[in-house]
């Protein structure tokens, strides 16, 4: 792709129309991505009070959480195909009330059924939280700033993210964890509002492709062995993280660290920090970098080999209470997530939400087999005398994705398949 063709199909003019498209496109869409993320993020923090309060186990506990992931994974070719089909607009509008549908369901969970359907719905709701964002930044920003607008996206993903910390935590002081997702809810259709009254239709952001094409391109994308040289690592990594952070931290904390409800809120805003900072840091520093010369793989490959690093830290226990391993794990957690930019300049600009959502699939069904996986692992082991989960089960599981995880880092740094600007 050309330098004048991405320019063309993003933002012209001063910084006047610079601040515009900031307002009614990355700002609206951010919204939504915050949404998603907080969504994502909340089963760490609450997932004590559905255990004590339902009796659930392990594997239960963490199909409850993985059920978004699943719903959220299954959804991404076909939004993927939505998202160039029928824009970015139109289609998140439509999922942020579905996702507002499933709250609701959440809220009124009494058993693990119920709980199971609402996480399930706004996993789906949520599942162009992220690509429906992207396809936006590649219709309006030239392809160079992509790297950097992602990063300020994941940013708002981190906001979220902090959000169901230490604040929520306050509030469910007020509030049950019920009425949280009522309120959650009622966010979700405002910011569907929001996106369709605010956001313009872009020209040529909607085009109506025959099925067959959009399959055909799918079959591009999956038969590139530039595709095949980065999935592996990529959703080894991102699922590995999210599930880490989005299931079993908080449980982690609680049960292998022995806090208390207020200290684990406290960690979690500190990961959550971290990760806001890491997001946006992520994009600084590959916007940079890459003036200089320095590729994406080789900026990924620096960033993932940090965030192994932290996971290990924190599989092995070895410092319990510091607060130094969630600081590394969120400040780079970003960096595979530059697969997304990365992979987009592999192909040609209109199939940005196919490509985007061709890797996104993996990567959020694996979030599903891992934190379910992890759950699994974790139930083999009987319970501490605390009531809790067993440390033992939380170091077996995660050393055996981490394991798994770093066969795909190492299949990553074999070189072979991009184009000669990767």
């Amino acid at each position: 792709m050309t330098e004048n063709s991405a320019t063309s199909a993003g933002v012209s003019g001063g910084s006047g129309g610079w601040l515009r498209i900031v307002a009614v496109v990355f700002l609206p869409f951010a919204s939504g991505y915050f949404l998603s993320y907080l969504y994502r993020a909340l089963p760490s923090l609450i997932g004590d009070r559905i255990r004590d309060e339902l009796v659930l186990d392990a594997g239960v506990l963490g199909l409850v959480g993985a059920a978004y992931f699943l719903a959220f994974g299954l959804a991404q070719l076909p939004v993927g195909m939505a998202l160039d089909r029928f824009g970015p607009r139109r289609v998140q509008t439509v999922l942020l009330l579905i996702a507002g549908l499933g709250a609701v369901i959440f809220g009124l969970g009494t058993n693990a059924e119920t709980l199971i359907l609402g996480r399930a719905l706004i996993g789906l709701g949520c599942a162009a939280g992220l690509m429906g964002s992207f396809k936006a930044i590649t219709l309006w920003f030239p392809q160079r700033r992509w790297p950097l607008v992602n990063g300020c996206l994941l940013g708002m993903g981190g906001l979220g993210a902090l959000m169901a910390t230490t604040p929520v935590e306050m509030l469910l002081g007020i509030i049950s964890w019920h009425e949280l997702f009522f309120w959650i809810a009622g966010a979700s259709a405002a910011s569907s509002l929001l996106i369709f009254s605010v956001v313009p239709e872009k020209p040529g952001s909607t085009n109506p492709i025959p099925a067959s094409e959009l399959f055909g391109s799918l079959k591009q994308v999956y038969s590139s062995r530039a595709y095949w040289r980065i999935a592996p690592m990529a959703v080894m990594t991102m699922a590995t993280g999210m599930a880490i952070h989005n299931q079993w931290a908080g449980l982690w904390l609680k049960d292998v660290a022995l806090f208390d409800q207020a200290t684990v809120a406290f960690y979690l805003q500190t990961l959550g920090i971290a990760l806001t900072a890491g997001f946006v840091m992520g994009g600084v520093v590959a916007d940079v970098l890459t003036r200089y010369g320095v590729p994406l793989h080789a900026i990924m490959a620096g960033g993932v080999s940090v965030l192994i690093f932290s996971q290990l830290s924190i599989a092995l226990g070895w410092d319990p209470s510091g607060h130094w391993p969630w600081i590394l794990l969120g400040l780079s957690s970003n960096m595979s997530a530059l697969a997304f930019p990365w992979l987009c300049g592999q192909f040609p600009l209109n199939l940005a939400g196919r490509v985007n959502s061709a890797l996104n699939v993996f990567v959020f069904l694996g979030v599903f087999v891992v934190a379910s996986l992890i759950g699994w692992i974790i139930k083999q082991y009987p319970a501490s005398a605390a009531g809790g989960y067993a440390p033992e089960g939380y170091e077996t599981g995660l050393l055996v994705i981490i394991a798994a995880e770093f066969a795909a880092f190492i299949w990553f740094l074999v070189p072979g398949g991009e184009k000669k600007n990767g």
